[in-house]
């Protein structure tokens, strides 16, 4: 009977602090929470940003739905993909159901020859959001030697889910910069969080886009530029694009972008949810707290 006192003891504490540690992270949820909606500034997307939305790989799933969500809050919209076929269906929809000015771009983001075509075709434009959403991973997990194709897989992934957000960038930033006011949403992933093996290229990809949003957050915050990652749990690609606009809403917060005073303290806010048995789930999470 006394040999069970030590261990009983031991139990105790383990219990004790794993309800501490829970509370804790229960706590500092809430706290987030109450800071992003009851604490923040809220910053309007739409015209008031600037007239034109541009969206890569806008021709399905989160690419299109961002694509009606901003033009149904009255911007226009530069449908950015492959299939020309495709782009026009799509701005041929949303010219119809929103009553706005769409333009269509067609290029593949595998090739590296495309951004002086994208350059043209935006000059003149007043670009107030960029959502980078175009993206490629493997047609299954696989080991890194074992992925078919590699090389040219290699090229694919950098060129899709690396260069094609810095080249967007570069080319919509200098006018949010002179203006003062933009919107950059990075679409992320939450293989980027943590590294997935059997997914090694894909997961690394998403990490350099959940860090390069921060860090360029971070250095144009002051212009009032905001910077948000969004990162997907399962994403809604076209099979499961059906109710992808009301996952849309949270991950956009409604399209308004909440950040706490965004042109001193810049708090960025990254979203993660994923779609399980219809509903999204989802946590904030303050740049400033990652490690």
């Amino acid at each position: 009977m006394e040999s069970a006192l030590p261990a009983a003891g031991f139990l105790y504490w383990v219990g004790a602090g794993t309800v501490a540690y829970l509370a804790l992270r229960i706590s500092c949820s809430l706290f987030t929470a109450l800071r992003v909606w009851g604490l923040s500034h809220e910053v309007g997307v739409g015209p008031g940003l600037g007239e034109w939305a541009v969206v890569t790989g806008s021709t399905d799933g989160i690419g299109k739905s961002y694509a009606e969500e901003l033009a149904k809050h009255g911007m226009k919209i530069v449908l950015i993909s492959r299939s020309q076929d495709k782009l026009n269906q799509v701005s041929s929809e949303i010219r119809e159901k929103f009553k706005v000015e769409t333009m269509t771009i067609a290029v593949d983001f595998a090739s590296e020859d495309i951004y002086d075509k994208i350059k043209t075709s935006l000059a003149g434009l007043k670009i107030g959001v960029l959502v980078n959403n175009v993206g490629v991973s493997y047609e299954y997990p696989e080991y890194f030697l074992d992925v078919p194709d590699l090389d040219n897989t290699i090229k694919k992934l950098i060129n899709v889910n690396v260069l094609s957000v810095c080249k967007m960038t570069r080319l919509v930033l200098p006018g949010m910069v002179e203006r003062s006011k933009g919107a950059i949403l990075n679409i992320s992933s939450a293989s980027g969080l943590v590294p997935v093996p059997l997914l090694a290229m894909y997961s690394a990809t998403k990490a350099f886009v959940d860090f390069f949003s921060q860090c360029l957050h971070e250095e144009y915050r002051s212009k009032g530029i905001f910077v948000q990652s969004v990162r997907f749990f399962e994403a809604l690609v076209q099979q499961t694009c059906e109710g992808g606009n009301e996952a849309l809403h949270m991950a956009g917060m409604e399209f308004r972008i909440r950040t706490q005073n965004m042109a001193s303290s810049g708090r960025a806010v990254n979203l993660e949810f994923f779609r399980k048995r219809g509903l999204c789930v989802w946590e904030y999470e303050d740049c400033h707290t990652k490690n």
